[in-house]
């Protein structure tokens, strides 16, 4: 089974994720059951949306108590050294030699517009075992962008 690194504020968020989701769970059931009342199903919109929606959740659901299993919850701070690991921000220069700054994360947590991208990013990828000087080439669907390491910090 393959653990999903992730901060800890990350499995915060999907556990949350998961608790309102439980808790809509019964409110679905007995919106079929109030639809299921109103008769003739074949030609029911309340009775197909919320029936529709309950499969969402369930698999939502399943995806997220999946995720939570696996969760191999990473603290940055603990880490050190000269490469580019998960949970490292890393200071860049771009092609016009405009700093830039990401922290490496996971799927769930990443928000570009914040700093924050995901290992399995192609960004992410290119980064990954990366040091100091280093000069990374990545194809992004907007073309090609260099980069160069500039700094590696474990906060």
């Amino acid at each position: 089974m393959e653990k999903v690194p992730m901060l800890a504020e990350g499995y915060e968020k999907l556990t949350a994720d998961l608790k309102a989701l439980r808790e809509e769970r019964p409110r679905v059931v007995d919106a079929i059951e109030e639809a299921r009342a109103h008769g003739d199903l074949s030609e029911n919109a309340e009775y197909h949306a919320a029936k529709e929606r309950q499969g969402q959740i369930e698999a939502q659901i399943a995806d997220i108590e999946d995720r939570v299993t696996r969760a191999q919850i990473i603290d940055p701070t603990t880490l050190s050294g000269d490469r580019i690991v998960f949970g490292a921000t890393v200071s860049l220069f771009d092609d016009d030699n405009k700093p830039v700054r990401y922290q490496i994360v996971g799927q769930t947590e990443a928000d570009a517009k914040v700093g924050r991208i995901s290992y399995n990013s192609p960004l992410g990828k290119a980064l990954i075992g990366r040091k100091v000087g280093d000069e990374i080439e990545v194809t992004v669907p907007s073309g090609d962008r260099f980069y160069l390491v500039d700094k590696i910090e474990f906060i």
